[in-house]
């Protein structure tokens, strides 16, 4: 059964949130394994798009073993553990940021199989999760500093909005948006002025 993120299930009589399973498996630590059944799948994404698929499986379960080890400082009152565990996430990589620049600059090497000339739009770093980080953008995103390119990418790869990518960093939404907001500066410089990640800015609100 497919569980869309932050969606509660019922059994009986609870409501089984992120953090109803969060709160049980302290004392029943098999409730646990319903956080990594909902959501390692968009961890691992996460993680690839990053690092690459070689990485990404390993940075994924020490994701979940250190949410594990941590739940008991787990806030009840957030349904939805995303924020939580894509922080967790990004801490880890930020174990590899050489890496992750490596890994960038390698891929704007790579020339992108599109049949036909398509300029970066403002959905590129959207499609690159499934077309992969090529080229200019990929150059861009080397470019960003550590913490610029966190939150743009919690933002537009990782799905969180504002508040939620606040959350995943320790720190104020405000922080948030004046990061991204010369992040995108950035980007745009890069990339001829178009603005990749305008795409979510009304998600991104919410």
């Amino acid at each position: 059964m497919t569980v869309e993120p932050g969606v509660p299930l019922r059994t009986g009589q609870h409501e089984q949130s992120d953090a109803w399973s969060i709160e049980r498996s302290r004392d029943e630590p098999e409730r646990f394994a319903v956080l990594f059944d909902r959501h390692a799948d968009s961890v691992y994404r996460y993680a690839a798009r990053r690092l690459g698929p070689e990485a990404a499986e390993d940075l994924m379960a020490e994701t979940f073993t250190t949410a594990f080890k941590q739940r008991h400082r787990y806030d009840p009152a957030r349904a939805d553990a995303r924020p939580w565990l894509f922080g967790i996430a990004t801490n880890l990589i930020g174990r590899h940021r050489r890496a992750e620049a490596r890994r960038f600059k390698a891929l704007a090497q790579v020339p992108a199989p599109v049949p036909h000339e398509e300029p970066v739009a403002d959905r590129a770093v959207a499609r690159a999760g499934a077309e992969g980080v090529r080229g200019d953008l990929a150059r861009a995103l080397a470019g960003l500093s550590a913490r610029h390119r966190d939150v743009v990418l919690l933002v537009a790869w990782a799905d969180l909005n504002y508040e939620e990518a606040a959350q995943a960093l320790g720190v104020p939404v405000g922080t948030v948006r004046s990061r991204l907001h010369r992040a995108r500066r950035t980007l745009r410089e890069a990339l001829g002025g178009s603005d990749p990640t305008a795409f979510q800015e009304a998600h991104a609100h919410e």
